[in-house]
């Protein structure tokens, strides 16, 4: 049966109703909505950042150390992370970012409500899910959420917060700093690669604004997912997803048809550069530099704004320092070419003996406490025996070795033998005229032996001690040809050992020349300990120098850091500057906030500076540091001075020298000074540590761009009024002539 439809007829007071309750359901909702905002606006479901902070956007910012030009020689960061400005940004990462995420980026206010609209239908009808958020959603998501909400119902509070924040950053930001500053935040899920300055590094060894359009396609492209389109864990996968973001780049013509195609077909061409804090050039300088600035700021009590102190970690500091990066590259260049032969030849003197058998036995102990493993066994209440067993159980480690670090399972206690028979060395050059720190290279590997030997270290000087007590006299109107006895002789209750070479009566000259122990001592002797003992302190050794008539053969300790810096006196005219590694820093916003005054004394008249120039000029020629002229040991015939150093039994091994330009300590030793070489032959410091400089220096002359002259020595402005000439000195003076040389030997 057909059923028939009623027609239903409204009466106007029934249509005033309904549409009066739509019109309120209506402005009910809108209502809700409003106070909806309104409370997400006023954070009540989670703080929403405030004005101050849209201002001034917090992120983690690593800190940069800058070398004398401009380079990055590393980082201090939780996340590394540095910022860059918008001129610093290749254009085409702009344009990948753009014609990837947001093409509208430029036309909508924060939110893009028709592409808002479109991935709702996607994800609610299709089941197909996109992303609809805009660059500048991203950035307000990056700069001031933890994370991306997995809950649906508080990613889309997350999503309202969102847009709020977007919105503002549109209203107080400029597109072009929007841009920027998402380039700044964004995260590329690789060893702790945060930004694109960083991101740049990392992947392709460049700075941001060098970047190819293929290269910033598969820098951008990375962004929608870090691991899965990552180019080291899926190659594959990134190509596709870089080619996808060329191809967009093409569609809104920042691209040609023969770019896309020239594009598309390069390989992924990657220059991984991992940032870690022990890689990279300079680790030993970067981390004493580290401890020098927390000092240095806190000293003159300098904060942020707000009174906080500054974190070296995450407040982006710039560090500029004077350190050249060619040069601390020729510095670590210069100690592997030489340290890897020396090596091989300890290893040999050791090979066949045993290197902890009597008093040096006490050595595994002393390193078996000092090691980590041992605390933490401590400290989890192992007893001794225990201990025992543990550092006698073989283990899985990395051990260093010249060709790279190798990993092996040996026992902790063969581990602590092993690495006590490492020879460490450490090397530093500065500019005598200005103190500035050129090269530090503190130790042989920072993985693996993070202790530093240029300024936290301290060893026995040995001979680079004789030119203080020389100076002494030179400075009290000797001259560098006044003859003195050069055999042995008692002081006291000090009875000094050594060897006769040069002759006996020596002149100054020669006597240093030669290194001769008791010439040296009979000098300190006429001129007094304690006055020897103030120059050497007054030029800037800082360690303990006691007033003894031994620390004219250099019975005392101390750093590669403060004896370079003395020497450097010499140079400079008899003015001591000290050492500086620090030239400024710069907060984030690049307002200087330090800037560095180093600390200026003349110790020396000019006149015998220059006197004790010529003096160590003769150590080169001719005298204990001469093996610096032959060709296997750098070949240098710029003019030049300096003074080996040999302690007791091998144990140290020094070589300072100098030319107009630079001054450079080396020092070589192992770990423990009871374990040396058994003869002279590897382990004197013409031996294991000149070769070190000698290499060093051929490089830096060889570069042309770093623009070291071969000039002389200049003389004192004054002039000069006593005789360096030994024969002139002889004819005038009524002196016999200089004694014949009886034996040209290289001495220690």
């Amino acid at each position: 049966m057909k059923r028939e439809s009623k027609n239903i007829k409204l009466t106007p007071e029934e249509i005033s109703k309904y549409t009066r309750t739509f019109w309120q359901i209506l402005i009910g909702v809108i209502a809700l909505v409003c106070l909806f905002l309104v409370g997400v606006r006023v954070g009540l479901f989670g703080k929403l950042p405030s004005f101050e902070d849209l201002e001034n956007p917090r992120s983690n910012l690593a800190s940069e150390i800058l070398t004398d030009d401009n380079r990055v020689l590393g980082t201090y960061y939780l996340q590394n992370r540095s910022n860059v400005k918008y001129s610093e940004l290749s254009p085409h990462l702009v344009h990948a970012l753009v014609s990837t995420e947001d093409k509208r980026f430029y036309d909508h206010s924060g939110i893009d409500y028709f592409r808002t609209l479109t991935t709702i239908f996607h994800t609610v009808v299709l089941r197909d899910k996109q992303g609809g958020s805009t660059i500048t959603q991203q950035l307000a998501l990056n700069l001031f959420s933890e994370r991306r909400e997995r809950s649906t119902i508080k990613r889309v509070m997350q999503k309202f917060q969102e847009w709020i924040t977007a919105v503002r950053l549109e209203r107080n930001y400029t597109k072009e700093e929007i841009i920027m500053m998402y380039f700044n935040t964004v995260d590329f899920g690789y060893k702790n690669t945060f930004g694109i300055k960083s991101g740049a590094r990392t992947f392709f060894n460049t700075t941001p604004d060098k970047l190819t359009a293929e290269q910033a396609a598969l820098l951008v492209g990375m962004l929608k997912g870090p691991t899965m389109y990552s180019p080291i864990r899926a190659a594959d996968k990134a190509l596709t997803r870089r080619n996808q973001v060329l191809i967009n780049m093409h569609a809104e013509n920042f691209l040609t048809d023969a770019e896309l195609a020239e594009a598309k077909n390069k390989p992924l061409g990657l220059d991984i550069n991992i940032s870690s804090y022990g890689e990279g050039l300079a680790p030993y300088f970067r981390s004493v530099l580290k401890d020098e600035i927390k000092k240095e700021l806190q000293r003159l009590s300098i904060t942020k704004a707000d009174g906080t102190p500054y974190d070296l970690d995450r407040d982006g500091l710039r560090i500029y320092t004077p350190l050249n990066y060619k040069m601390q590259e020729y510095a670590e260049q210069a100690q592997k070419e030489w340290m890897q032969k020396l090596q091989r030849e300890f290893d040999k003197q050791w090979r066949s003996r045993d290197a902890f058998s009597g008093e040096r036995a006490k050595l595994l102990e002393t390193g078996m406490r000092r090691s980590d493993r041992y605390r933490e066994l401590k400290e989890n209440g192992a007893s001794a025996e225990e201990i025992k067993k543990a550092f006698n159980t073989k283990v899985s480690m990395s051990i260093f070795t010249w060709r790279g670090s190798v990993d092996t399972v040996m026992t902790p206690m063969d581990s602590i033998k092993y690495n006590k028979l490492i020879l460490r060395n450490s090397m530093m050059a500065m500019d005598p005229m200005t103190g500035h720190i050129k090269a530090w290279v503190g130790g042989v590997n920072f993985e693996h032996y993070k202790y530093d030997h240029v300024k936290m270290g301290t060893r026995q000087v040995g001979s680079t001690a004789k030119p203080f007590t020389y100076a002494v006299a030179i400075d009290n109107g000797y001259s560098p040809c006044y003859t003195v006895p050069n055999h042995q002789q008692t002081y006291g209750n000090w009875t000094p050992r050594g060897t006769v070479q040069g002759g006996d009566p020596i002149t100054l000259k020669n006597a240093i020349k030669y290194s001769q122990n008791f010439a040296t001592a009979f000098v300190i002797n006429e001129v007094g300990a304690s006055s020897v003992a103030d120059l050497t302190r007054k030029m800037g050794v800082t360690s303990d120098v006691p007033n003894y008539p031994s620390i004219a053969l250099g019975a005392y300790e101390a750093s590669v850091y403060d004896m370079v810096g003395a020497y450097s006196a010499f140079v400079n005219h008899g003015t001591w500057i000290e050492p500086t590694m620090i030239l400024r820093i710069e907060d984030k916003n690049g307002t200087p906030i330090y800037e560095r005054t180093p600390k200026v004394l003349k110790v020396l008249n000019s006149e015998s500076a220059y006197i004790m120039v010529d003096m160590l000029r003769g150590v080169v020629d001719g005298g204990t540091g001469s093996r610096v002229r032959r060709a296997d040991y750098g070949g240098l015939t710029i003019p030049m001075g300096g003074k080996t150093g040999t302690t007791n039994g091998n144990a140290d091994a020094w070589f300072i020298g100098f030319t107009p330009q630079l001054v450079a300590g080396v020092w070589t030793g192992a770990e423990d000074p009871k374990i040396s070489f058994s003869s002279m032959q590897y382990g004197q410091g013409a031996a294991a540590a000149l070769p070190v400089f000698g290499l060093f220096m051929k490089k830096i002359y060889s570069d042309k761009s770093l623009n070291y002259t071969k000039t002389d020595f200049p003389k004192p402005p004054e002039g000069m009024t006593r005789v360096m000439d030994c024969s002139e000195y002889s004819r005038y003076e009524g002196y016999s002539s200089e004694p014949e040389l009886q034996d040209d030997r290289l001495g220690f």
